[in-house]
């Protein structure tokens, strides 16, 4: 059953009603020594219906009226308890809660991008780093002889690749691109068995 209109009210009814947090009326009870509420034992503070409609105006004078602390003090001190009083919404009349200043915040959420896929090309050697760069076998120097080795410059043969314009010319369009079509992978696939059969004559001179 509700309350009659001038029964007391605990803090936390009085908070409710003015739609803000009870430790704002203890704040505002430190700062205005006009609003005196009856505290029993345990210190429990019980608002009269005076208590609570001089709370309802100091209220709209700081949150909806902007005046400061100071202001609404110098409003008591000249104009009256009973003015202050007046600006007050009804006693069945209840506000609506104020949001905390946490839920006022809004932090925007921005996606994580995704990773750009790349496309590699397999040449069918697992030991091959994929999606590094590999040099035609026209390009690729011949190797330099090994330092501190009895094996004379003269032992060493040359290594003669041979120019392809085939291999050259796809290659360098495969380099070139991101993304395979399946015609040109079929046209490449020979090629990257010749280019690696060529890099294995290499490296076995080169072991030799």
């Amino acid at each position: 059953m509700s309350k009659s209109p001038d029964a007391f009210r605990t803090i936390s009814e009085v908070a409710d009603w003015l739609g803000v947090q009870a430790h704002v009326l203890r704040f505002w009870e430190s700062r205005f020594t006009q609003v005196k509420p009856v505290k029993r034992a345990g210190g429990r503070r019980y608002y009269r219906p005076n208590d609570m409609r001089l709370l309802g105006g100091i209220k709209k004078l700081l949150h909806e009226d902007g005046i400061t602390i100071k202001g609404v003090q110098r409003i008591l001190r000249e104009q009256g308890v009973a003015y202050v009083a007046s600006l007050s919404q009804g006693l069945d009349e209840t506000a609506e809660p104020e949001a905390k200043a946490n839920d006022a915040v809004v932090v925007p959420f921005t996606a994580k991008p995704e990773p750009s896929q790349q496309v590699t090309l397999d040449l069918g050697d697992s030991s091959t780093t994929h999606g590094a760069p590999k040099e035609s076998p026209a390009a690729k120097p011949a190797p330099a002889t090994p330092r501190n080795t009895s094996v004379p410059r003269e032992a060493v043969a040359p290594v003669h690749v041979e120019r392809s314009p085939t291999i050259s010319g796809i290659a360098a369009r495969a380099w070139a691109r991101t993304d395979f079509d399946d015609d040109l992978l079929r046209r490449i696939a020979p090629v990257a068995k010749e280019l690696r059969a060529v890099l294995n004559r290499i490296e076995n001179r080169s072991a030799g």
